[in-house]
């Protein structure tokens, strides 16, 4: 799916009904290491391991920094 949004450059959310289009950006490398920390804080006992075993919620900007190439990240801007 990365690759497709970094073609299309945008989809649509659907619930039920109701369509919101919306476009992307995807962020920079030195830009994922605070949305790591958000989302390990929330989903680390889901998706935890797909990190590593050294990298957490508290892990270091530095070590962030180190696995950022390997998760694409995207802000979704809606219309």
């Amino acid at each position: 799916w990365v690759r497709n949004m970094r073609v299309a450059g945008g989809g649509e959310l659907r619930l039920g009904w109701s369509k919101r289009p919306f476009t992307v950006t995807e962020l920079a490398d030195e830009d994922k290491p605070e949305i790591f920390r958000l989302y390990l804080k929330k989903w680390a006992w889901e998706v935890g391991r797909f990190f590593g075993d050294d990298v957490n919620k508290d892990s270091s900007d530095v070590k962030l920094l180190e696995v950022a190439p390997g998760f694409p990240v995207f802000k979704l801007h809606f219309q």
